[in-house]
């Protein structure tokens, strides 16, 4: 009798340890997260945009200078698109006739509406006395339309101001490579921008 229960008991011992090595190898899911495109990017090379217009700079090579046909736009308003990122930097330019201050405030108003989805608007100022240059960068990090909004002036009769925007659903993860490429072409159109 004493080796049947042993017997017994040994065999209960092995199916609830049998039991718990399979309970233990058993696998959790983890989804990976979501990826993205790998994105080449060209070099960096620039031309100057010379027009009519009383302002010159250095855009990308990759970009190309295109008019705006909308009924509120004027003469001195251009597109640089970037066909292969599905984007532009969005150009506009006006003599002033008024306060400076209502000027950029207008740009002010259109950076910081985005704040209802932006995360983040950080201001950085642009000072080239040498050329009379002088504005703000906004960059609005976050899921919104425009990522980087920017004004130059030379405080006395120009006004130029510009934006990036993408023709996609805003998403920072994925763009985020991208906001950082053009915020180059960005920096060194404002480095070079002169006056007529």
């Amino acid at each position: 009798m004493k080796d049947k229960n042993t017997s017994i008991y040994l065999s209960a011992v092995r199916v609830i340890s049998l039991l718990l090595f399979a309970a233990a190898c058993r696998h959790s899911f983890t989804p990976k997260p979501r990826g993205y495109f790998r994105i080449d990017f060209p070099e960096k090379e620039y031309v100057y945009y010379h027009s009519d217009c009383d302002y010159m700079f250095e855009y990308p090579v990759y970009g190309k200078i295109a008019g705006i046909d909308a009924p509120s736009s004027e003469p001195c308003w251009i597109n640089i698109e970037f066909p292969r990122f599905r984007s532009k930097i969005h150009i506009t330019y006006k003599k002033m006739t008024g306060d400076l201050s209502s000027y950029s405030e207008d740009i002010r108003t259109i950076a910081y509406k985005h704040i209802v989805k932006a995360d983040d608007i950080i201001e950085t100022p642009v000072m080239i006395p040498e050329r009379k240059v002088f504005g703000i960068i906004y960059e609005i990090k976050g899921n919104t339309a425009s990522s980087l909004n920017f004004y130059l002036t030379d405080s006395a009769e120009n006004f130029l101001s510009g934006a990036l925007y993408f023709n996609s659903i805003p998403n920072k993860d994925s763009l985020a490579p991208v906001i950082s490429f053009f915020k180059t072409d960005i920096e060194h159109l404002i480095e070079t921008l002169e006056w007529k």
